[in-house]
């Protein structure tokens, strides 16, 4: 479970109650089509456990996550 989830906010926290909004913005969504990466933990899921009816999620292959960093020998070519 290392690796990340890509969350996507497809409804509208409007007329929800106080704390699924709070949830949102935790994740770091803002508004409706807007797309985050997050850790893959029990933490975060639980949370988009919490708003998965105003939520899209699919994991991140760790290849496609995060580049890794050029080592020296690569630096140098």
């Amino acid at each position: 479970m290392a690796g990340k989830l890509r969350v996507t906010q497809v409804k509208s926290t409007i007329s929800h109650i106080a704390r699924n909004r709070a949830t949102m913005r935790a994740l770091g969504l803002k508004r409706i089509g807007h797309t985050v990466e997050v850790a893959d933990n029990d933490a975060t899921r639980g949370m988009v456990r919490q708003v998965r009816f105003l939520v899209s999620v699919e994991e991140v292959p760790h290849a496609a996550s995060t580049p890794s960093a050029p080592t020296l020998a690569e630096e140098k070519a």
